[in-house]
Parts: structure tokens; sequence; C-alpha cells
């Protein structure tokens, strides 16, 4: 057998219905879609629920969700902080240059696996117990992101800069 003897297997590639060409077509006049009903109508996605209580509305709610107050990180590895030379202060803005994270507004943690060999300053959101250490340990050091500039939950005022934080303290 040569290369070009070889064909696709019977099935393989299954012609498009051509709607809406007559009669003899055996796809012409409703085109397949039947006769009168939602699903006849341009536009119909097949979700409408016929009076019946939504799907959504079925089941109890019960429990709760911290979706709303979920804080995600985007993980770097410190394996992946051996491209930045000796000395440099890795940011958010430096990483996504880099194409190690996909976004300068996220919230960038970095985690323990793999080694670092030179002294980095780490100005991220979070830090592991792991990677702080090894941080540490090759003569860097770590600002995190209470430090940085945290987001603040919402609802929460930014102190005044002329203003003493306290209002006791007068």
């Amino acid at each position: 057998m040569m290369i070009h003897e070889i064909t696709p297997h019977a099935g393989a590639h299954k012609r498009r219905k051509r709607i809406g060409r007559g009669p003899g077509s055996g796809h012409g006049k409703t085109s397949g879609r039947g006769h009168k009903g939602m699903s006849s109508r341009s536009g119909s996605s097949g979700h409408h629920e016929g009076g019946g209580i939504p799907f959504y509305r079925r089941f109890p709610k019960r429990g709760f969700s911290n979706a709303n107050f979920r804080r995600d990180f985007e993980v770097v590895n410190l394996k992946s902080l051996e491209a930045f030379d000796a000395g440099t202060t890795v940011t958010p803005e430096l990483l996504a240059a880099k194409g190690l994270v996909r976004s300068v507004k996220s919230d960038v943690k970095v985690l323990g696996f793999g080694d670092v060999t030179k002294p980095l300053t780490l100005a991220v959101a979070a830090v592991s117990a792991s990677a702080r250490e090894k941080i540490t340990a090759a003569g860097g050091s770590v600002t995190e992101a209470a430090e940085v500039g945290a987001r603040r939950p919402k609802g929460v005022k930014k102190a005044a800069k002329d203003q003493p934080a306290d209002p006791a303290a007068g």
C-alpha cells in the first residue's frame, strides 16, 4: 500500500445539509424545522421552558457561597523567577511583561516549587511560607500586598492623607 492509495474511512466526511432548496432535496419547505412553534423561528436557542418553573428556581437554595468575596490569585512558581537577573524587584507588571501572568490587574501569589539562586526583591500580593524561606535564604526580600497597596474590600474608604488615621489622636 502506498500513501497516495490511502482513503478516509467511509462516513468520515459527511456532506452538509443543503436546506431550503426545494422539495426534491428532502429539506425544502420548512427546512427541517418542523411546523410552527418556537423552534421553527429564527433566534430560537431552545431554552424556553413554556410556563414551567425555570430550572434555577426548581431547587431550594441552601448554604453559603463566598464567591463574591473570594480572592483569586495567579500563581507563579519560584523556578520561573530564575529568568530575572539578580537584584531585580519582581512586580506584577514585570511578570506580565515576561508572560508569566495574564494580567497586571490580577493578584499574584508566589509558590515555593523550585529553587531560587539569586537575591530577588518580590513585591506581589502573596507569598507562600516555603517560597519566603527560599527567597530570604538566597539573600532576597519579600514585600506582600498589604504593604504594596492591596485591594481594599468594597465599602472600606481610603484614609485621607492630611488627616490622622485615628480621629481621637486629634
